[in-house]
């Protein structure tokens, strides 16, 4: 309460005596800030901080989820209905540049009140990241603060090198921040441009902070619960795309330490063609490399963009330590070897574009082999095939899209889309879910003045049948109704 009542104060603060400027920053539809106004370089140490820039934001957001079937197995509850409203928001401080060295520091806070009771928080959905799990279950705590970013960083040029508690966004980590506290890395990083109409990241990640988590954590170490505390399980990386056959206990025993190592090109030297190629690596683990091509070509005032993306998954022993499912080593049924997470994913996409019209087909596949393992918050199948709160990145998973985009012109800032998907994954393995189609329909509005503001509604319909094989699922069908504001200064 008094670290809230403290943030608060702090933001009051600010507003009070910020000078009165317009797009400092502003927010991308998918809701992740960009800044517009960088600071200054200074000529000493005190005017680094005299002339830095503060980025505030204040949010709400607003769940409702419903079940087609509620569902009790062995008196426990595993689905119910529910609703979630969020309160929260961030200070970012951008120190000026002194000789290229700054810092940085971003506090957030949020506070989650639901409609589930204490011990019922674990059966939250979408609107889990509005608060801790572990300290809801524990603690009966429906508030988060979080030091998500405090770095040191050295601009030079076109390139840039960070240390500390950072976002960090490349094709398997991102920030996704759609609800009050972004995805964050510990570790050091660096951004060159310095070669033409290219752009290089590379990066050594040593914790990751998840939304829904006050503290950092292990990158890829699922925690075992405990006998006399079940919800230690949320304590480390417990990302609903995680593996959880890989836990700490078992990386421990084998003298494992999880760290993030990320490289990843983008050039445009090319007219028309842009190439991008990335690889990710955990040690004693696994690795994937990614490359990708888009291509422009015009078809009298239609833009036409052909995309492809292929991604390998590499083992290199976190099949033999957690097995091939997701799930974990138990799971071996439906899997060819259940020991093995090689793999490799392949989407392809066509973009037909006019004016403020936009509209993509999309296409993935994912081998028959292991499943694809990314709990780092970027998204394999993201810009082809995922729809709203979907994860079809799993064994011989097939995903069908179509989706039309529009920008208002007479409505400024007013953005709409709309988006079907149906999943089609393997009938012979318990493991992964059933068979879904997935209507979505996103709205957002903004409305810049003195203070940035915007509204988004996301809606989503998911129907699907428990049994298209000789297996039955569990039924996949639900409703979810998002509501977001947004409040920038």
């Amino acid at each position: 309460m008094r670290l809230g009542i403290l943030f608060l104060a702090v933001v009051v603060s600010v507003f009070a005596h910020e000078k009165t400027e317009t797009n400092k920053h502003k927010l991308l539809l998918n809701m992740t800030q960009i800044y517009q106004k960088e600071p200054p370089k200074v000529q000493c140490i005190s005017e680094m901080f005299t002339e830095g820039i503060w980025y505030g934001r204040l949010r709400t957001n607003n769940f409702g989820f419903k079940w087609k079937d509620e569902l009790q197995v062995n008196g426990k509850e595993v689905r119910k209905d529910h609703a979630l409203a969020g309160f929260g928001g961030s200070l970012i401080y951008r120190s000026g540049y002194l000789y290229g060295f700054g810092v940085g520091a971003g506090v957030y806070a949020s506070m989650g009140i639901g409609t589930l009771k204490r011990n019922e928080a674990y059966l939250y959905k979408s609107g889990k990241d509005m608060f801790s799990r572990y300290d809801k279950l524990t603690k009966n705590k429906n508030t988060m603060f979080s030091l998500a970013q405090a770095y040191i960083e050295y601009n030079y040029q076109k390139s840039k090198v960070t240390f500390g508690r950072q976002i960090f966004e490349s094709f398997l980590t991102r920030s996704n921040d759609t609800k009050m506290i972004p995805n964050t890395f510990e570790g050091l990083t660096f951004v060159t441009k310095e070669i033409p109409q290219t752009t290089l990241k590379a990066a050594y990640l040593t914790r990751q902070k998840l939304k829904d988590h006050t503290k950092f954590h292990h990158v890829l170490a699922w925690a075992t619960p405990l006998s006399d505390n079940p919800y230690t399980v949320y304590t480390q990386n417990d990302d609903t795309a995680m593996h959880r056959g890989l836990t700490l206990e078992r990386l421990q025993q084998a003298g494992i330490h999880d760290r993030l190592f990320v490289f990843e090109i983008k050039n445009q030297s090319i007219e028309r063609l842009q190439l991008r190629a990335n690889y990710t690596e955990v040690p004693e683990l696994l690795s994937s490399a990614m490359v990708q091509a888009d291509y422009t070509f015009d078809v009298g005032i239609w833009h036409i963009i052909p995309s492809i993306r292929y991604m390998q998954q590499f083992d290199n022993g976190a099949g033999t330590i957690g097995g091939a499912a997701l799930k974990g080593k138990s799971f071996t049924q439906g899997y060819r070897n259940p020991t093995d997470l090689d793999s490799w994913l392949l989407g392809v996409r066509t973009d037909i574009i006019k004016g403020a019209f936009k509209l993509r087909l999309g296409y993935t596949k994912v081998a028959d082999r292991g499943d694809i393992v990314a709990p780092w918050r970027g998204f394999p199948t993201a810009g082809f095939t995922r729809a709203i709160s979907q994860y079809n990145w799993y064994a011989d998973t097939k995903t069908y899209m179509v989706q039309v985009g529009y920008r208002f012109k007479d409505l400024k800032d007013l953005s709409i889309l709309g988006r079907y998907a149906y999943q089609d994954f393997d009938d012979n393995k318990p493991a992964v879910q059933a068979d879904s189609h997935v209507l979505s329909l996103d709205v957002m509005k903004g409305f810049n003045g003195i203070c940035n503001r915007y509204v988004k509604v996301r809606y989503a319909h998911v129907w699907g049948k428990p049994q298209t094989g000789e297996i039955k699922k569990l039924d996949p069908s639900y409703d979810e109704l998002r509501i977001e504001f947004n409040y920038l200064f």
